[in-house]
């Protein structure tokens, strides 16, 4: 006898398959909204989650719910704590996406050097405009300052360092220094990310430390030529901020995979402007990236139905007393 497993959103056939020949039981949630999965937990033994917000009142209400997966490498949509304490283990799928994400940082840094916002806004009316006087330059040489050097950011970091011959800075304080790639530089003082780079690119978790710690200071730190990427989350920037910093040139512009609120609030000013590219969180959103989530979601939960350690756990970090390093 199986898991009963609600899935407030559908997951990939792969995945499916690998539960079902096990013999577990796939409950279609009846939507994917907060209230909803509060409505169908009832009974549940496992629930599969990409976007919706697992709040206390959801384990509140479950009777049964032993393990929930986050289809991704995020997980502040799940309340930690409210989990630990109603004894329900929570993972993840933190290499599922890394490549595909890794793509898309790379794609908004192109993106970005080219001024294709402009570019496409004006090639029909004015092609010589768009063509000839929109400044244009190469990534090739450059430097990147990467945030957050991780799954997603070390491949940045060699995609950058192999593919396009660019100078890596790297600043993960929760990472010794043999741990980061080859060839890139560690970088122990955050500040020198913004002041040195071409491009800083955002690849960390929101936590209490994170939490809008890119803003005005760090925006009027960075070279005017410089562009911010952040395919990691919104909360990590402070928006205003960075809206401000784009508009009065103070930086290059922006390349967003991640906003503050999604769905995006179509008021939102940061859309408007000419030297910023949005888009609406697509970088883990192919078809690879989906298919791996949805089989590594599998995965974690058969291991907790069969008693064996997970091979990714979430673990609740408390960010106060981290270790770090500073060698």
């Amino acid at each position: 006898m199986g898991y009963k497993i609600l899935l407030p959103q559908e997951i990939m056939q792969e995945g499916r398959d690998y539960l079902e020949s096990r013999g577990h039981e796939l409950i279609t949630g009846t939507g994917m909204e907060t209230e909803d999965i509060i409505r169908d937990i009832k009974g549940i033994d496992a629930m599969v989650v990409r976007l919706s917000k697992i709040t206390r009142e959801v384990f509140e209400a479950a009777d049964k719910l032993k393990v929930i997966v986050r289809h991704g490498a995020g997980f502040d949509t799940v309340d930690l704590e409210a989990a630990k304490e109603h004894g329900v283990q929570v993972l993840y799928c933190p290499v599922a996406n890394s490549m595909s994400v890794a793509e898309s940082a790379m794609l908004y840094m192109l993106y970005c050097s080219r001024n294709y916002t402009i570019v496409r806004r004006d090639f029909v009316k004015d092609y010589y405009q768009a063509k000839l006087r929109t400044p244009k330059n190469e990534i090739d040489g450059k430097t990147v300052g990467i945030i957050g050097c991780g799954n997603i950011g070390s491949r940045v970091a060699n995609k950058c360092l192999h593919g396009f011959n660019m100078k890596v800075l790297a600043y993960d304080p929760y990472k010794k220094r043999e741990d980061f790639p080859e060839g890139v530089e560690v970088i122990r003082d955050i500040n020198r990310i913004f002041k040195e780079s071409d491009f800083v690119s955002i690849h960390c978790p929101t936590t209490k430390v994170t939490r809008e710690f890119v803003g005005k200071e760090q925006f009027e730190m960075m070279k005017e030529t410089a562009f911010l990427i952040n395919t990691a989350r919104g909360a990590i920037v402070n928006e205003k901020d960075l809206y401000e910093a784009c508009k009065n040139k103070v930086i290059a512009g922006a390349g967003l995979d991640v906003l503050q609120q999604e769905p995006v609030d179509p008021e939102n000013p940061i859309l408007y402007l000419d030297n910023v590219v949005v888009s609406p969180h697509i970088g883990a959103a192919t078809k690879e990236a989906t298919n791996r989530a949805s089989l590594h979601s599998a995965m974690g939960i058969h291991e907790i139905y069969e008693g064996k350690a997970p091979t990714w756990p979430v673990r609740n970090i408390d960010w106060d007393t981290a270790e770090t390093y500073n060698d």
